[in-house]
């Protein structure tokens, strides 16, 4: 017999469709679990801490009536199908608005709407390999799961790179293993704002590790895995700057997090040279498949035209501010109450120790690796959601270490020993 923790019995409460004879009772059933629902969806947002998706999706309310018809932007943006019911002159507005904030000219990229940051890394690093081949993936430990993931998928070699404290590239490991593999082309993920310590690789320093070793530019390919920070890091004065300006292949972000989205999706972008590597004419459908999926959603690019267009980039960089202040009064915070902790610069990460019960990591929806838990600072937390889950945090450990039998972990192994208050380093 299988056993169901919690969160299974959660999503256990409606099994099947009901099918209910009479047309009245069937309404009422669906009616009822729809609200109870929604209050379920109501209760889990007002404690979404962890995870990096933007719960502010209220202003997509005024774009139900499209709901009524099935949208499908099979194919290339860029070109006509047989389906006429598609939005592509809403993803193409979406691809300019990018392509403006990522320096490259409207005539000089490609790119498409996609399901989310992994299907703009499956579609990147497939370029790669089909531009170089014999190319070795080169990615630090701290990159996305879907990156080592990639790399079994297409049978490409795979070396991970070692990451700093921060969890940034260490670009001094990845000079070795260069050396070591100089006579193979190489592909490089390079994460703008890691998963779990919002750590951004430093691209000028891999691009100068590359040219220490005698790479030319026709040798490698740069795919930059920017899900959460593709938004944030332009609109900021500091921190590293990525561009078409400089030798990167192709650019992949989430749009459900940081903007905002009812539904995952996300935005890819390369240069308009890589276009035809993987287009292929398919006849019955009267365009050119060059998408890692075939159908794709077209409910998708109006509700990032619509983001784009409620929020503008002035009150995009308003969230910005305010999410890395938030950020920085919950490291504060964590740190007066003698609790491990680590923030980025410029970063809405924040990383701190691993609660003991697993009841507030399940009830905050906190993501946790060994001995750390992070929050995610996204723009619909706001300070009083903060304090609260600080007043139960708090609370909470006051029980774990009461007896003092229990010490908390010490983090100077993950975080550094600056930010390690652990009984040693906290010292």
């Amino acid at each position: 017999m299988v056993s169901m923790n919690s969160k299974e019995m959660e999503s256990s409460d409606v099994v099947e469709p009901c099918d209910e004879e009479c047309f009245e009772d069937r309404m009422d059933y669906l009616i009822k679990i729809v609200t109870q629902f929604h209050e379920h969806l109501k209760e889990r947002a007002s404690h979404y801490l962890g995870y990096p998706a933007n719960q502010n999706c209220n202003d997509y309310v005024a774009l139900s009536s499209l709901l009524k018809f099935h949208i499908n932007n099979i194919g290339d943006p860029f070109k006509e199908s047989g389906n006429g019911v598609h939005s592509k002159k809403f993803e193409i507005g979406v691809l300019d608005w990018f392509a403006r904030l990522w320096n490259i000219e409207k005539d000089a990229y490609w790119g498409y709407v996609t399901s989310g940051g992994t299907e703009g890394s499956l579609h990147g690093l497939l370029l790669g390999r089909e531009l170089l081949p014999l190319g070795i993936l080169y990615s630090s430990k701290d990159s996305h799961y879907s990156i080592p993931k990639i790399a079994r998928m297409y049978r490409m070699d795979f070396e991970t790179i070692a990451s700093l404290e921060s969890g940034e590239m260490d670009c001094n490991d990845l000079k070795s293993k260069l050396i070591i593999n100089k006579d193979r082309p190489a592909i490089i993920n390079v994460n703008i704002g890691t998963t779990f310590k919002g750590a951004v690789d430093n691209l000028d320093l891999v691009l100068q590790t590359l040219e220490d070793c005698g790479f030319s530019h026709d040798q490698f390919y740069i795919h930059c895995d920017a899900a959460i920070y593709g938004i944030i890091a332009p609109l900021l004065d500091q921190g590293h700057i990525y561009t078409f300006k400089k030798p990167i292949g192709s650019v992949s972000i989430s749009g459900h997090k940081f903007l905002g989205s009812p539904m995952p999706c996300g935005i890819q972008m390369t240069r308009k040279s890589y276009r035809n590597i993987l287009s292929n004419k398919v006849e019955y459908i009267d365009t050119i498949d060059n998408t890692i999926s075939g159908s794709r959603n077209g409910h998708a690019p109006i509700f990032l035209w619509y983001g784009l267009n409620m929020k503008g980039c002035k009150g995009l960089q308003k969230d910005v501010e305010n999410c890395i202040k938030n950020a920085q009064y919950l490291r504060d915070r964590l740190k007066h109450a003698g609790i491990s902790t680590m923030l980025n610069e410029m970063s809405i990460t924040v990383v701190f120790e691993r609660p003991l019960d697993h009841e507030i990591v399940h009830k905050w929806q906190l993501q946790c690796v060994g001995n750390m838990a992070h929050i995610i600072v996204m723009p619909h937390v706001e300070r009083e959601m903060l304090d609260d889950f600080l007043d139960d945090l708090l609370q909470k450990r006051i029980n774990w270490y009461l007896d003092g039998k229990i010490q908390p972990h010490c983090l100077a192994e993950d975080i550094g020993v600056a930010n390690c208050a652990c009984s040693i380093h906290g010292k």
